[in-house]
């Protein structure tokens, strides 16, 4: 389907591709990784013919159709439903021809109305409209919005439009460039499970570790300069490739000490002349030998957020709030909320149902309409939002942008606390403009958490970070000794941060009772539901669920709702057993690094013995709650099955 044949790109004299070959085969699932700024969207445009190479080239058969995602929404006043209609070029063509020849007499057009409504039959033309109206209520857009103007939704909507009118088209080979940017956690649930059965080839660009690990069957990794096609998800990707870093690295480390011993072998008898050939034969291997390079591993992304000092319980006490931006509409209604200092709690529900609303309220950037609104009196917040990016002077470097944050700090001072945050050296010093989207994501979390909050809350906070800065954004996140409120289409970033989920929708926020699996479920039985509706409107037959189903599927839900809480009983107990041995493991550093015996006075020493044997004993404890809470939960999913 697609190859790469020595394939060379440069752009302002840097090799972003060098001489790299790889074959994708038909019908494969392909994740494309690689850090920012490797050349993942540029592979892309070559892929499309936008660029040109330096060598080599890429295959694909003749006549293969390509969509890739465009970077900019559509809009104007075409409806959604519309727009992804026309993406299917063949059929408004062939419907554009059969309206043409409609009163047609002779033969020959005869012939050919007849010609072309065989060929409508045959790519499923009537159809049409239900699939693409399928496809946008996965996408989040309900009947009502499939049929308003592009003009009228937001850039992030239009998006959703142009992704959908991809899919609809179903290419030969599809190309999507981080399409879980402007989704929420819903509709990327859907992608996945639409891209898991997608029919053809498509090659995804994404920093999404879940959705890599769930929709791709190959990954190709970009790593310095070179094309590396791996099989399987993200998970063993990462498994195989530090297996091979580890092989390249040992061989490496042989062929170093097999040189050297050559080097030695000619230097000793190079003028003997009874070890000369021998000696001329050694300088022959060593010409011939090829350097192996020891795999280097990329630096370690540091994102270290500062703690803050505990405050008493409660943080934040919503009591009967109403929340909106219309005096006579609300957004959200009878709000009774509490936050303590212990909190993780991640918010669901589909994008315009309320979150980012709730968000700017716990913030303080939208004042409630109605009802009351608590803070502790020391309570400190930290508030990243989706358009923080906005806050940044473009010709400003990040120490300017601290320094009006921390008016008192030296520029050293300044420059460690960037440093926390992976700005180091002279990205500290480098114009906003001209940092990557990481890059700019790191400065604003060191501005947002610059006076140590106590509270963090944090709206879609991984966009524009690739996989390493996810990575490092959750420890911290988990390491973090304040309360944190999270909104993020990235799963693996709210399964691995929340301890409790809010579920936002009808106007009203509430506790939700489960694990992201079971809130997976949840809407796979709403979309369901709106398939069938969707497809009884466009013409299809949809047989009626019978009793017994309609049974199966209510005790099904009953089973796994008494199942819930157990699970999370499970994951907390996961989460406090690592956040124990992530405290033991410091303590440990702390005790095994010599300078604690002649820096620390013997009380310091001795209240640090101290608390390492607190940890143990913490630690069993957790354990035993953990191995508690799974004996529970695999009896109570026995007697269910």
């Amino acid at each position: 389907m697609l190859a790469f044949r020595e394939l060379t790109y440069r752009i302002a004299g840097r090799v972003l591709l060098d001489h790299v070959s790889a074959t994708i085969p038909a019908g494969h699932k392909v994740g494309l990784v690689g850090r920012n700024g490797t050349g993942k969207s540029t592979l892309f445009k070559i892929i499309c013919g936008e660029l040109q190479t330096e060598t080599g080239g890429v295959e694909l058969p003749n006549d293969c159709r390509i969509a890739k995602l465009p970077q900019e929404p559509p809009g104007g006043e075409m409806t959604p439903i519309a727009y992804v209609l026309a993406a299917d070029t063949e059929r408004e063509a062939l419907l554009i021809e059969a309206d043409e020849l409609e009163n047609a007499t002779s033969m020959e057009d005869a012939e050919r109305i007849a010609a072309v409504h065989m060929r409508l039959a045959e790519i499923d033309a009537h159809t049409a409209p239900a699939r693409a109206a399928v496809i946008l209520a996965g996408l989040g857009f309900d009947e009502a919005a499939q049929n308003r103007p592009l003009e009228s939704f937001s850039g992030g909507w239009r998006m959703r439009v142009a992704l959908a009118a991809c899919l609809f088209s179903e290419p030969d080979l599809l190309l999507l460039d981080e399409p879980t940017n402007h989704l929420d956690l819903e509709a990327s649930l859907w992608l996945e499970g639409y891209l898991k059965t997608y029919p053809r080839t498509f090659l995804l660009i994404s920093h999404d570790r879940h959705f890599l690990n769930s929709a791709i069957e190959h990954i190709l990794h970009i790593d310095n300069t070179k094309l590396v096609l791996y099989r399987g998800n993200y998970d063993t990707f990462e498994t195989e490739r530090r297996l091979r870093m580890e092989q390249q690295t040992a061989f490496a480390t042989r062929q170093a000490e097999q040189r050297k011993h050559m080097e030695e072998f000619v230097a000793r008898f190079r003028a003997s002349a009874s070890k000369a050939r021998q000696a001329q034969s050694r300088l022959k291997m060593l010409a011939k030998m090829q350097p192996i390079t020891a795999a280097i591993e990329d630096p370690t992304v540091i994102f270290r957020l500062p703690d803050p000092e505990e405050l008493p319980p409660p943080l934040i006490v919503l009591d009967h709030l109403t929340a909106g931006y219309v005096t006579d509409k609300p957004v959200l209604r009878n709000l009774d909320l509490r936050i303590d200092m212990e909190d993780r709690i991640a918010m669901l529900g589909a994008n315009g149902n309320g979150k980012s609303t709730l968000a700017k309220i716990l913030a303080g950037t939208l004042k409630p309409q109605g009802g009351k609104l608590q803070k502790s009196g020391k309570l400190r917040i930290g508030y990243f939002a989706q358009d923080q990016d906005e806050v940044l002077d473009e010709n400003r470097t990040p120490v300017e942008h601290m320094q009006d944050l921390l008016k008192t700090a030296t520029i050293e001072q300044l420059r460690t606390r960037l440093g926390s945050f992976g700005l180091v050296r002279d990205k500290a010093q480098t114009v906003a403009g001209k940092l990557s989207g990481g890059e700019r994501a790191r400065l604003l979390f060191a501005m947002v958490t610059y006076h140590a909050p106590h509270l963090l809350i944090l709206d879609e906070p991984t966009n524009h970070l690739d996989m390493d800065t996810r990575d490092a954004l959750v420890q911290a996140v988990n390491e973090f000794k304040g309360a944190v409120i999270l909104v993020s289409h990235d799963r693996h970033m709210a399964e691995a941060c929340a301890d409790r989920f809010w579920l936002v929708g009808d106007g009203t926020v509430k506790d939700f009772d489960g694990d992201l699996d079971d809130y997976a479920r949840l809407l796979a039985d709403r979309r369901r539901a709106t398939v069938s509706t969707v497809k009884l409107k466009g013409g299809g037959k949809v047989a009626d669920a019978s009793a017994d189903r309609k049974a199966d599927r209510k005790a099904a839900a009953a089973a796994r709702q008494a199942l819930a809480p157990l699970r999370i009983a499970v994951t907390n107990a996961e989460k406090a057993m690592a956040k124990l041995n992530t405290e033991k493991m410091r303590l440990d550093a702390t005790l095994a690094d010599p300078d604690t015996y002649t820096k620390l006075s013997a009380a310091k020493q001795a209240e640090l013995q101290k608390q390492h044997g607190e940890l143990v004993k913490q630690l069993e404890s957790a354990e035993e709650a953990w191995l508690d809470a799974q004996a529970k939960l695999e009896e109570a999913q026995a007697e269910a099955a």
